[in-house]
């Protein structure tokens, strides 16, 4: 017999929220089915009309409220919403941290890892204003150029000139190089015929340093007017240093291409961290956050116990940013990274801050792990930050085969750091104090954390 689901699209229904999702939707359910409302909190009444319906779930938003949480707040703007800039922006501050320590514990509860606690999350002063890299896609809207955030779940552009997460300058740079690109008749992207000139504006900006980095992402090889273009940002944007085109011609939802060309000034822009002088090109990976991130590798560095004479292995470690911060309080630091542009990037990082104790390899790091115990090093400490699909299993095997006393895990995703947890205690490691999140993204359901894995 054909399934059918107990709410149909575009009827309305009273219902009560009960629940976050970890994408920060409210959740309430119709005969134990679920649908999912955006702007909507746990509690609320309210009058709610289907927007759509799958096998097992639907999605609704809301008419009307009957009754309102107090943990609600007045959004910004219905915009950061739609486009999932800031999906949270409805949701009292201390309410999404109070959220997103609950989020983790959740997921350690479902596992029945129930004696893992998870410590309240680290906060912000400011939770706005926060980012300091934006990638912005450009085309044509209404008959002209136009930057915007696409609406969620779709291809369709919304204008929007105040990001709100941004770092205001940022966003008043893309302004600046908006009007530019209009003065000079540059044709924006168009997806469906796979024409025009220019896709993306990318901008980075260091927190403390103020320099700041314009990346032209383009379809085509050519930018016309192009030296009119460069000279007009380089007299309106004093703050900048590097102006870049990165030419991505394929078809894809990858944000940059391979191919590179320097319009002016460095390659790279300089900030500094806990200290430290970074230097990043367009296509480092450096954290978003930098005042959260220096919270971020304080908690990491203290977590992982050093006194000094420690070895310290940094797998997953980018352009250096952790392994140069643990580095002042280690003996040795060895630091892996599968991109070889990104350990050049950490071997310049190193030199820059005449630090001499690090040493930077390009692989696997499963592979890498076995190289190493393969030649007898024996680390006292391993620290992990991956990507949000979080470790291989294999690399897990590999890196507790090693015996160091203690794992640091900063995750940048829940779910996958309590499956490798998981992993970890059958390989003969535990959890051995809270697990801190840490609020790298607010106004946003993400969250990264600290968890620290020590021998049985």
């Amino acid at each position: 017999m054909k399934f059918r689901a107990p709410v149909s699209k575009n009827e309305t229904y009273d219902v009560t929220i009960m629940d976050l999702t970890y994408q920060g939707m409210g959740v309430a359910k119709i005969d134990s089915f679920p649908i999912f409302v955006a702007n909507s909190l746990p509690g609320e009444e309210i009058v709610m009309k289907v927007t759509k319906v799958a096998k097992t779930y639907a999605f609704g938003r809301v008419e009307e409220w009957k009754s309102k949480s107090p943990n609600r707040v007045e959004i910004k703007d219905a915009q950061y919403t739609q486009t999932g800039i800031a999906p949270l922006q409805h949701l009292a501050y201390p309410a999404q941290l109070e959220f997103k320590q609950h989020q983790i514990q959740e997921l350690f509860y479902k596992v029945h890892l129930n004696s893992i606690e998870v410590s309240p999350t680290v906060g912000m002063d400011k939770p706005y204003g926060y980012r300091n890299k934006a990638q912005i896609p450009v085309r044509r809207v209404n008959g002209q150029l136009t930057t915007g955030f696409y609406r969620r779940n779709s291809h369709e552009l919304v204008p929007i000139e105040n990001f709100y997460i941004q770092d205001p300058e940022i966003d008043k740079a893309i302004i600046v190089v908006r009007d530019i690109l209009r003065k000079y008749h540059t044709e924006p992207y168009n997806e469906t015929n796979h024409t025009g000139v220019i896709k993306t504006i990318m901008v980075r900006r260091g927190h403390y340093s103020h320099e700041m980095m314009i990346v032209l992402i383009t379809r085509a090889k050519k930018i016309p007017m192009n030296f009119e273009i460069v000279e007009e940002i380089r007299k309106q944007l004093p703050e900048v240093k590097s102006i870049v085109q990165n030419i991505n011609a394929a078809q894809t939802n990858v944000l940059m291409g391979k191919e590179e060309k320097l319009l002016w000034g460095s390659g790279v822009i300089h900030d500094t961290l806990l200290g430290l002088t970074f230097a990043i090109s367009a296509d480092s990976f450096y954290q978003v956050n930098p005042v959260q991130t220096e919270k971020l590798y304080d908690l990491a560095i203290k977590k992982a116990g050093l006194t000094g004479k420690e070895t310290v292995i940094d797998a997953y470690c980018g352009i250096g940013t952790i392994s140069l911060a643990m580095a002042q309080h280690a003996k040795t630091v060895y630091g892996v990274e599968v991109v070889d542009k990104a350990i050049q990037d950490a071997k310049i990082n190193a030199k820059l801050n005449k630090i001499h104790n690090v040493k930077f390899f390009t692989g696997k790091a499963e592979d890498q792990m076995d190289q190493w115990q393969h030649d007898g090093l024996e680390p006292d400490v391993i620290v992990v930050d991956p990507p949000r699909k979080g470790l291989a299993p294999e690399f897990i095997t590999a890196a507790t085969a090693m015996q160091p006393k203690r794992f640091v895990y900063v995750s940048c995703n829940p779910s996958t750091l309590v499956r490798d947890v998981q992993i970890f205690m059958d390989n003969g490691y535990h959890v051995d104090q809270p697990v801190v999140p840490v609020d790298q993204f607010p106004q946003t359901p993400h969250v990264e954390s600290v968890t620290v894995l020590v021998k049985d």
